[in-house]
């Protein structure tokens, strides 16, 4: 299969890239101009890496290469910015012309990545067909924005579509602010840490085995909703507690009294969906954290 990467040097981008190469795919990975190929995946000629903003894309080179499916996971990730960045807006608009430009030269299969944010937080696990939608920030209303449109749109024309909420990724090639890392850095320096929220359950996947959800559901051309998540929730005391004994040094974990509310308190997937495509994760949260403990320094 062609494979059309947007974001593929991404964190995702990335690793579901060289999971694609693995698999004999051929991909082309879009990078913008001032970046290098990352050095985890493969150097051969099937990895065609082009470059160009998302706004400024090559379509010459897109054209020839001819993708018969786009994974399109360019967008902004920045922690502590994303959620309410002005280019939220732009990253719908650019987005939205890259699949109408993508239709025009015969890509029939458009796999969009979404977030699990867009659903209405229930403390019940998140259902593709039942959970309502209910995005509050920038962020996850631009994504839901793009998904409506082009499932509209491919009803209309009679394309196929597909939509991928990614849950809670970790694991080795994370940015440094991320959860884990930042836990991981925090008890190797040695120091306490308080947790406001520490009964806060998240659906955490670790990378390879999003990666996997996420070829899986590309190579089954699957179309319509899916959640890429594991369907077990983690607490953020359970990760710190994790990290903290990993690393020798189980004392620095405590909990303010009385803890806070989290308003995305419980977000879990049902991830029926993903299971009976056949995926299933690889990783326990203590294998995925000590792989991610042993990149971080």
């Amino acid at each position: 299969m062609k494979i059309l990467v947007t974001g593929a040097t991404g964190f995702i981008g990335s690793v579901f890239s060289r999971l694609a190469l693995n698999r004999g795919h051929t991909i082309a990975g879009m990078m913008l101009p001032k970046e290098t190929p990352p050095a985890h995946v493969p150097v051969n000629d099937k990895m065609i890496w082009l470059k160009g903003a998302l706004a400024e894309l090559p379509w010459p080179e897109i054209e020839k290469f001819k993708p018969d499916v786009c994974v399109h996971f360019a967008w902004i990730a920045t922690p502590g910015v994303y959620l309410e960045s002005p280019e939220n807006e732009d990253y719908l608009r650019w987005s939205l012309d890259l699949v109408q430009r993508l239709r025009g030269i015969g890509t029939n299969h458009i796999v969009g990545v979404g977030t699990c944010i867009e659903y209405k937080i229930t403390n019940t696990p998140l259902c593709e067909d039942t959970t309502p939608v209910d995005p509050t920030t920038l962020y996850s209303r631009c994504k839901n924005a793009l998904r409506e449109t082009l499932e509209a749109e491919a009803r209309r024309d009679g394309w196929s579509f597909c939509w991928g909420r990614v849950f809670y990724p970790y694991g080795v090639g994370e940015h440094p602010a991320r959860l884990c890392s930042a836990l991981i850095q925090k008890f190797r320096r040695g120091e306490k840490l308080m947790l406001k929220t520490p009964h806060s359950t998240k659906d955490y996947i670790y990378i390879e085995d999003l990666a996997e959800a996420i070829l899986l559901t590309v190579e089954k051309k699957f179309t319509g909703a899916i959640n890429w998540g594991t369907g077990q929730g983690i607490s953020v005391r359970q990760i710190a507690d994790t990290v903290a004994a990993m690393l020798g040094h189980p004392e620095l974990v405590e909990e303010v009294t009385p803890s806070e509310a989290d308003p995305l308190g419980f977000v879990v997937a049902d991830a029926t969906r993903l299971h009976s495509l056949g995926w299933h994760p690889r990783h326990t949260l203590k294998l995925g954290l000590a792989k991610l403990s042993q990149a971080v320094r």
